[in-house]
């Protein structure tokens, strides 16, 4: 997949795509409907924006991101998505009305063929540009747009929110099932305090930085090392949390990966939420925490294998 992130200067042949647009935090199947629906017009693009309007718009407001971009994009490869526009969302882009947008973006910037949107897209300054406006502005331009129904399931609309609340309730299954797949933590492995080594449980920790953080405790998880000669699969259990055994508050993610021997500082991860475990914990000693991290990683196990 190829990645552009500014709409001027576009090459000719990154121009004449079907896009799905939106911000596509997460890949839901809501997410895949509209990409799948832009995916019968032509040549597939998806148009996102990083960072994430409300991150401009509410600097200060808590985590909500379910991904990182780099979690983004790799979903986006994995579908079959041929070009990510992934344009910078700033004070520029904020300022332009539906009308500068639709023109100066889509239609003259990335020369696109055919948008698909959600219905419940809004677009331009203000938010005041809706799908139907752009219906008529690609008409105006020479693009074509399809707004494509909100995907329901149980009763109810799929949603980057209820996706949220299910993971702060430690219910990854019920998360994974509106996704169309496991919730995901990616990013680099970075050094650590190193203690899990003196347990004989070596961790690889991640941080969890601008993201909504899931319920904080134990899961059973399935881990991709995306780069390095360990590249691969591999079970595992992990720790999400602000570890209270030693005092420390800032939360991160130290995965234990199962019959694994190497090093894995620098390299990227994957880890998949597969099923929660049990809340964080604070223990009597070492000794106590250790017989509970053998107890966690057997259950893992056990998870896993079914």
């Amino acid at each position: 997949m190829k990645i552009i992130r500014h709409w001027q200067g576009v090459t000719p042949g990154d121009r004449g795509a079907s896009i799905a647009m939106g911000n596509f935090d997460g890949v839901h199947l809501g997410h895949r409907s509209v990409i799948d629906t832009a995916a019968t017009h032509g040549p597939l693009g998806v148009l996102t924006f990083e960072p994430h309007p409300r991150e401009f718009f509410v600097p200060d407001a808590p985590p909500f991101r379910l991904m990182n971009a780099e979690a983004r994009a790799n979903r986006l490869a994995k579908i079959g998505v041929e070009r990510l526009y992934e344009l910078p969302f700033g004070a520029a882009m904020a300022g332009l009305s539906p009308e500068d947008f639709a023109r100066e973006v889509l239609a003259e910037g990335l020369g696109v063929a055919h948008v698909t949107v959600g219905r419940d897209f809004c677009f331009g300054k203000g938010r005041k540009g809706q799908a139907a406006d752009l219906e008529q502005l690609g008409r105006a331009l020479g693009f074509g747009v399809t707004v494509a129904p909100l995907l329901r399931a149980g009763g109810k609309e799929i949603s980057s929110t209820a996706i949220r609340n299910a993971l702060s309730e430690g219910r990854p299954r019920d998360a994974a099932a509106m996704l169309g797949h496991l919730h995901r933590i990616e990013g680099a492995v970075l050094h650590g305090a190193k203690r899990g080594r003196d347990l004989g449980f070596p961790t690889a920790n991640m941080s969890v930085a601008g993201l909504h953080l899931p319920r904080l405790g134990v899961y059973a998880v399935k881990v991709d090392v995306l780069s390095g000669p360990q590249a691969g699969s591999y079970g595992g259990a992990a720790s999400l949390g602000v570890r209270p055994m030693f005092g420390e508050n800032a939360p991160n993610l130290e995965t234990f990966l199962f019959d694994f021997r190497g090093d894995l500082y620098g390299h990227h991860l994957s880890v998949a939420l597969v099923d929660y475990l049990r809340p964080e914990l604070k223990f009597d000693g070492l000794e106590a925490l250790v017989a509970q991290m053998n107890a966690d990683c057997a259950r893992a196990r056990e998870i896993l294998a079914d």
